[in-house]
């Protein structure tokens, strides 16, 4: 399958989110990324239901949500509500990751498993089977514009020979200094979504950051 870009809302003008939420509906991105952080998982805080909510009611791309909170089975139900198609739990945060993962499929969504940079993706081999997307941090999460972590690649070729091997209809998401430097990279080693956050909005032409991210024209 073609390669999808998720753009990453976290990297957007708060005070013009409106406006930034626009520019993707017109823009060649596949998914609007939403990066939910409750400031115990990660040393920082995003934004939560109001502000989705909004976002979603002029929002034309489908909701790509990542929890990076403590305890996501409390609010698996409202985030349904709240309009996301996929929904990306941390592998550190689930105590009972199976049961996680098939509650947020019984719900409606995708389920995704997002694992940190130092989380070895073997560790996902018994759940590949429940899930629909693996989500690779390649930067330490809590923050935008931070420096990719060249040791990823070696986690996505790992990840990819796992799901292929086993048959499993899993795509692959990079979230964390995804450029359109290592964006062909990133897909000739196997990842399906890019998520791409400060490099759309920091650049003078997002829509246009956003093609060649999708095209892959570097």
């Amino acid at each position: 399958m073609n390669h999808l870009v998720s753009t990453s809302l976290l990297a957007a003008d708060f005070a013009n989110l409106s406006r930034d939420v626009q520019l993707v509906n017109k823009s060649r991105a596949d998914w609007i990324h939403c990066d939910i952080m409750d400031g115990l998982f990660v040393p920082n805080i995003s934004f939560g239901f109001p502000v989705i909510e909004c976002v979603k009611k002029i929002a034309e791309k489908p909701l790509d949500v990542h929890l990076m909170i403590v305890d996501p089975d409390r609010y698996l139900a409202r985030w349904k509500e709240t309009g996301a198609a996929v929904l990306t739990v941390q592998y550190e945060a689930c105590v009972h990751l199976n049961r996680t993962v098939n509650e947020i499929r019984h719900l409606g969504m995708k389920a995704g498993v997002a694992v940190n940079p130092h989380t070895p993706v073997s560790l996902l081999k018994n759940i590949l089977p429940y899930i629909d997307m693996v989500l690779i941090m390649t930067v330490n999460p809590g923050f935008g514009g931070q420096t990719f972590i060249g040791e990823s690649y070696n986690k996505i070729a790992e990840l990819r020979g796992m799901i292929d091997n086993g048959g499993y209809d899993v795509l692959i998401q990079v979230d964390g200094g995804v450029d359109t430097d290592n964006a062909p990279k990133l897909v000739e080693t196997g990842v399906n979504v890019l998520v791409a956050g400060n490099t759309v909005f920091s650049s003078r032409d997002p829509v246009e950051t956003i093609r060649k991210l999708k095209n892959l024209e570097v």
